[in-house]
């Protein structure tokens, strides 16, 4: 399956159509709205700022910066706020131009100024009324992530994990960081009939803001209340709000559960809990190297960014409307199982979900592909089959439960000769001897060994046999003998 084209030449060489928009450099807010809208609606794309009508002109952009704050402004102005990619500068002969992405699978329907728009060949068509009722069906239009939790205020975010993502996202965020806070649908208006909160009497939450250097357009800061997602990414205390919010990581021995096992329980925000429960698994599952014929190659149980893509992607999509259990990951023997809260969302099946897209929370995806954590364009899934394939391992199983989501990477057997960190099939076909074979299996773990190892292994056998099988072995280009007499000890060459 082959992603829709983001590189400048490609879209410059294509016509406008369904997933391509050309938006001329004097373009109004409302007009780049309704593109962004009718593209969100349908299948996604790209809107192309500064080109003239129907691409034939390259106009560029004398302010790249002030055009891609214009355009952010113009998805602000969605209803519900679009939440996209930065918008990218780019170059084509010497003329710059603004890539806006629209990602496909958004989990709603937009409107501008009451306007439902569809992209239906190279223009913006009104939605039907029949369309407009299937669409609603499909997608829905409650989005918790945006909702305001009661008791909320500005200064339940944290100053410093703000401070981070601003500084991370650059100038598009640092001047203005309650406007940027706004736009991903961190933080909303608060309303009309809700006064401050008891929460954001002391400190104050706009003194706080302000060492960001929030110059911010929108009013006093208490204007404002954290959502959902704001507090799911940026909160001082996640536990408080959602208990539900926690990350159960286990580790047992073999290839069921027992009592005997590795646990590990984090709350935090989901940046955090994403990079300490990375480091976790990395630690825990199992590595080794083994010879493959004279080379030693290192291994892992499974492919690390096959890991990461399922932990991230259950921290990123579960529902976190469902409450008394988190997210849980089992590493076993011979598979790692993660699972999520919440069946999959929207048109979303096992059976196309490698081919199709949806994002049940686009705040927590986007906020989260900011930080590097996660690729916003929902490749995820592409990328961990072939991590799996690459790593000669059977591609992931995907599997809906009565109440959640499972899936289940397969690594090495605990009883396979390779969890021994070997593969034994070339020195075979090459006539060594049973006793030579656990002799490198050895050195593959313990990097030495010596005529007493040798005996220690094989204590039926004779000292003279063991020695002339280590002889052997050095004779052979394998091995390289250290000291001599009773000192001496033997490493792979």
């Amino acid at each position: 399956m082959s992603a829709f084209p983001t590189e400048l030449a490609e879209l410059l060489a294509q016509p406008e159509g369904a997933r391509l928009a050309f938006v001329r450099r004097a373009f109004r807010t409302d007009e780049l709205a309704e593109t962004l809208a009718a593209l969100a609606n349908a299948q996604g794309g790209v809107a192309l700022v500064g080109v003239g009508a129907r691409g034939k002109k390259l106009e560029g952009l004398a302010d790249p910066e002030a055009a891609r704050l214009a355009a952010l402004d113009a998805a602000l102005a969605c209803t519900p706020p679009l939440v996209l990619p930065l918008p990218t500068p780019a170059e084509h002969a010497g003329i710059t131009l603004l890539l806006v992405n629209v990602p496909a699978g958004l989990p709603h329907v937009y409107s501008v100024h009451g306007k439902y728009l569809r992209r239906e060949g190279a223009t913006n068509q009104p939605l039907p009324p029949d369309a407009l009722r299937k669409l609603l069906i499909e997608r829905g239009e409650t989005s918790w992530e945006r909702l305001a939790p009661d008791g909320a205020a500005l200064d339940d975010l944290d100053h410093a994990k703000l401070a981070a993502y601003v500084r991370r996202v650059g100038p598009a965020a640092e001047g203005d960081p309650l406007g940027f806070l706004l736009r991903r649908g961190a933080i909303v208006r608060r309303a009309r009939s809700q006064g401050p909160s008891a929460a954001s009497a002391e400190p104050d939450p706009a003194a706080r803001l302000s060492v960001l250097g929030a110059q911010s357009g929108f009013g006093a800061a208490d204007q404002f209340v954290p959502t959902n997602a704001g507090l799911l990414l940026f909160g001082r205390d996640v536990e408080r709000f959602f208990p539900q919010c926690e990350l159960t990581l286990v580790r047992y021995r073999g290839r069921e559960m027992s009592d005997e096992f590795l646990r590990e329980d984090i709350r935090d925000t989901l940046p955090e809990a994403v990079r300490r429960a990375e480091i976790w698994l990395s630690e825990h599952m199992r590595r080794g190297s083994r010879m493959v014929g004279l080379e030693r190659q290192d291994w892992a149980q499974f492919p690390q960014g096959a890991v990461r893509e399922a932990l991230v992607n259950a921290v990123a999509h579960r529902d976190y409307t469902v409450r008394g259990e988190g997210i849980r990951i089992a590493l076993f023997g011979d598979r790692m199982e993660c699972y999520s809260p919440g069946r999959l969302p929207g048109h979303m099946t096992v059976q196309n979900i490698v081919e199709e897209r949806f994002s049940r929370n686009e705040t927590l995806v986007q906020v989260l592909a900011d930080f590097g954590l996660i690729e916003r364009l929902g490749y995820g899934i592409d990328r961990m089959l072939r991590q799996m394939a690459d790593a000669g391992l059977p591609p992931p199983e995907f599997r809906e439960t009565a109440a959640g989501f499972l899936v289940l990477l397969r690594g090495q057997g605990a009883d396979d000769r390779a969890d021994a960190g070997v593969d034994t099939r070339e020195w075979r076909r090459m006539g060594l001897n049973d006793r030579q074979i656990a002799a490198l299996v050895h050195l593959a773990e313990h990097r030495r060994i010596s005529n007493s190892d040798m005996q220690d292994m094989a204590p039926d056998v004779s000292a003279e046999t063991l020695r002339r099988d280590l002889a052997d072995l050095v004779e052979r280009g394998m091995l390289l003998k250290i000291g001599e007499k009773r000192g001496a000890y033997y490493i792979l060459k």
